[in-house]
């Protein structure tokens, strides 16, 4: 009888790509795949590391871990990822009843893996490149991951054929920057090349594009995705301040004129593009006047889709040894603030699809409605559509006449 596993994934859909490849050895060492924490050989807790709210879900997992443990659910616990590369002494002395610590690089499967998924079935993570080539001052990441690394060209479009074949049909393309793809492989960026080779296999599947840093997004992507049948209006673009004074004390290598550029240039380029951004408030030294140029930049901009985060000190990075720390109400304040702004902007936005008929990938059903998404909405961090419909199936794409709007989400009709 083969031995049993599960596994939690906690952060990014980065994170989610790594715990499959984990999945992925289990599996090929004999482990079989259980969906509960209940009754199994060895449970497997991928953690992240990335910001305090992050390492605190972590502990909170492990420690309910540790009491499946001691009911007789779990005999052996894996504790892997970013916390155990950070904190690997402190976790070992205060954690005895953990089996094993393995950090970012323990696992080490970076081949063609598309035999094991942890979505949904329709939709898929393919993680083009690990660690990271920028040097944001607030920002652990490169210290945990180590420098940019491209996955090969064939490799990446091998496992998007193997995964548009077994059915998904829609492929999201992740890394810490995707937009600097092929940098250190070619010798050059290829993330053009590489998204016509993954078009050429997509079949009718959709091609989503995240995590692309404004200073390194060339213009050729740009009129790929204008131009492409497969690849999502969609363009995933932290920019994370607006304020140079900021940006350059973030390290980000992108001024308020070349963002403010760059976003003209693709609204330009692609007529209704969603943009979807972060931003960051609270950052050290942030002034009042510093984040009110924030403000105006969200009212006036008025990214498709926006996510807001509170500067999180962490240790390791330039920015914890900054001046000018912002108390944690006063990053509060600030967060609902920008929060309120968006909604406001989020709701005139989507305003504009009422009446239109948008092609929508069916996922689910809740109630009286079937649950799908947009070309401009991303998995987990974007809006739904609720959609009336007979017999609609889940992962089939279907074209949806939008009924109504609300902050975040939308109402509609098959037809």
């Amino acid at each position: 009888m083969n031995k049993t596993f599960s596994i939690i994934s906690l952060g990014c859909p980065r994170n989610l790509v790594d715990s499959e490849y984990i999945a992925s050895e289990l599996k090929a060492s004999g482990y079989a795949f259980r969906d509960q924490v209940k009754d199994i050989d060895t449970l497997v807790v991928n953690t992240c590391a990335f910001i305090e709210d992050a390492k605190k879900e972590s502990i909170d997992v492990i420690l309910k871990a540790i009491d499946a443990k001691k009911s007789g659910d779990v005999k052996k616990i894996i504790i892997a990822g970013c916390l155990p590369e950070r904190y690997a002494m402190e976790l070992k002395k205060e954690f005895k009843d953990i089996d094993e610590f393995r950090g970012v690089l323990a696992f080490k499967s970076r081949g063609v893996q598309q035999e094991f998924k942890l979505t949904s079935g329709h939709y898929a993570y393919v993680k083009i490149s690990e660690g990271c080539g920028n040097s944001c001052s607030y920002c652990i990441i490169p210290y945990l991951k180590g420098p940019y690394k491209s996955k090969e060209i064939d490799s990446i479009v091998e496992e998007v054929r193997g995964l548009v074949k077994n059915g998904v049909k829609e492929i999201i393309l992740v890394g810490q920057d995707t937009s600097l793809y092929g940098i250190d492989l070619y010798g050059k960026k290829k993330l053009a090349e590489l998204l016509k080779k993954i078009c050429n296999v997509a079949g009718e599947s959709w091609v989503r594009l995240l995590y692309c840093h404004p200073a390194n997004l060339d213009r050729d992507v740009i009129r790929l995705i204008r131009d492409s049948g497969n690849i999502c209006k969609y363009i995933d673009l932290p920019v994370e301040h607006i304020s140079d004074r900021i940006l350059k004390k973030m390290g980000r290598r992108s001024g308020k004129k070349d963002i403010l550029s760059l976003i003209d240039h693709i609204r330009a380029e692609i007529p209704g593009v969603a943009l979807r951004s972060s931003l960051i408030v609270g950052f050290p030294g942030e002034t009042e006047k510093d984040f009110q140029e924030l403000l105006s930049f969200i009212r006036d901009v008025k990214f498709e889709r926006l996510g807001i985060f509170r500067y999180s000190r962490e240790e390791g990075t330039p920015a914890y040894r900054y001046k000018g720390h912002i108390p944690e109400k006063e990053k509060e304040r600030r967060f609902d603030m920008a929060m309120s702004a968006q909604q406001e902007v989020s709701l005139e936005v989507n305003e504009r699809f009422k009446d239109r008929v948008l092609k929508v990938l069916i996922e689910g059903s809740e109630k009286d409605y079937y649950v799908g998404r947009t070309e401009y909405d991303a998995p987990e961090v974007d809006g739904l559509i609720y959609v009336k419909g007979k017999e609609l199936q889940r992962g089939n794409f279907y074209n949806v006449r939008v009924t109504d709007s609300y902050e975040y989400d939308l109402t509609g009709e098959a037809i």
